[in-house]
């Protein structure tokens, strides 16, 4: 199914956020400094989530692992380098798989790694192609949620014994609002943060059964504050680099989210997952 009208602004925009932050030596320390990289990532993953991502999916040489809206390549470049497994990336923004394309090679990861245009919600991967999935705030920013966790128990590898496994965060609205209180959540939220049924239940429905379930919306608040702070601080760059109008645009909806998470509207989360 092609795009809305919405989400091909979305991926436009995405597009454009990886070649200006890529383009820019501080945003890079920016990154740096907040999340301990510089791919020009557009998720919340640090360093230390994303080393204990790894661990729990037990990534090491010969793994064939799959990173869905990889963007331009944080943190699956990084996991394929520090734990020798085979990577694959995929996503829509094609200056994010530039970008991503860019820095493999930079780190001499053309030959461990795959980089593919393409929709999480139509793998174009065979049935069992992989051990280990990661997708890292992806769901909270695509319309079709339940069909991408059904494409990727599709191309994980199967079997009661020895099934694969998947971690993946997500931004999310709490449960049990009051309408303005949503209203505020959903404003403050991802573009397509709203989901249309619990996480646990279209993760069952699916086909994966949850094997732990944590709450990442305290290092979240802390990580976004202090993004948004170094931003703040560093108007002028931010004016350079995504022009006066995308800016004041970029900090208003910073601070629509600020405002949500500090009323603990919006909550972080994070799912490990196995194939049933």
């Amino acid at each position: 199914m092609p795009p809305t009208a919405d989400e091909q602004a979305l991926i436009e925009r995405f597009s454009n956020t990886y070649q200006r932050l890529t383009s820019s030596e501080t945003m890079m320390e920016i990154e740096r400094t907040v999340c301990g990289c510089d791919y020009g990532c557009t998720s919340w993953t640090t360093r230390k989530e994303a080393d204990d991502v790894g661990k729990m999916l037990g990534l090491s040489p010969g793994v064939k692992f799959l990173e869905v809206g990889a963007g331009a390549g944080w943190p699956g470049l990084y996991l394929a380098k520090e734990t020798g497994c085979d990577a694959t990336l995929i996503d829509l923004p094609p200056e994010g798989l530039k970008a991503a394309t860019e820095r493999a090679e930079t780190d001499g990861l053309s030959e461990k790694c795959q980089i593919i245009q393409g929709d999480g919600a139509a793998l174009p991967f065979g049935n069992g192609s992989f051990d280990a999935i990661y997708h890292s705030d992806v769901l909270c920013c695509l319309v079709e949620k339940q069909a991408v966790l059904g494409e990727c128990r599709r191309v994980i590898r199967g079997g009661k014994k020895n099934g694969g496994k998947m971690v993946f965060s997500v931004i999310l609205i709490r449960p049990g609002l009051s309408a303005a209180d949503y209203d505020i959540a959903d404003a403050g939220g991802p573009t397509f943060v709203a989901a249309p049924a619990p996480y646990p239940d279209m993760i069952e429905r699916a086909g994966w059964q949850i094997t732990d379930h944590g709450d990442l919306t305290a290092a979240y608040v802390e990580t976004f504050r202090h993004m948004y702070g170094l931003e703040q601080a560093n108007a002028d760059e931010l004016d350079r680099v995504h022009g006066p109008e995308g800016a004041a645009d970029l900090l208003a909806r910073r601070a629509r989210t600020l405002d949500a998470i500090e009323r603990d509207l919006l909550r972080r989360e994070i799912f490990t997952v196995v194939a049933k």
